[in-house]
């Protein structure tokens, strides 16, 4: 992942509410969520939750499908572990870490 890619994804999560949708996806896994579900469990209106979920798939954080008149949004795993590589990737001065056992 380039920079300007993670400076957008890491934009785009820098929100309560996209960070909350994100979360809620990820915890979903590959399936995702409708939409209205999303807007219901986390007590956002829809035109509130569109805005969002917008700004989230346009930074490549989440992916949207059809499936008759509902919309499915599910959290992006590729975008996102390349991010997390891209930000951890000089961990450690490049030497294998836990963080549980030792300050990078």
């Amino acid at each position: 992942m380039k920079s300007a890619q993670v400076v957008k994804a890491l934009s785009a999560l820098a929100q309560p509410t996209r960070l909350a949708i994100f979360r809620l996806l990820v915890v979903r896994g590959v399936d995702g969520m409708a939409a209205g579900q999303i807007a219901d469990k986390l007590k956002v209106s829809p035109a509130n939750l569109s805005f969002h979920v917008k700004t989230l798939t346009h930074a490549g954080m989440i992916s949207q499908r059809q499936d008759g008149r509902f919309v499915y949004y599910a959290a992006n795993f590729t975008a996102m572990n390349a991010m997390l590589a891209y930000l951890t990737e000089n961990c450690c001065a490049g030497t294998a870490c836990e963080l549980e056992n030792k300050q990078c």
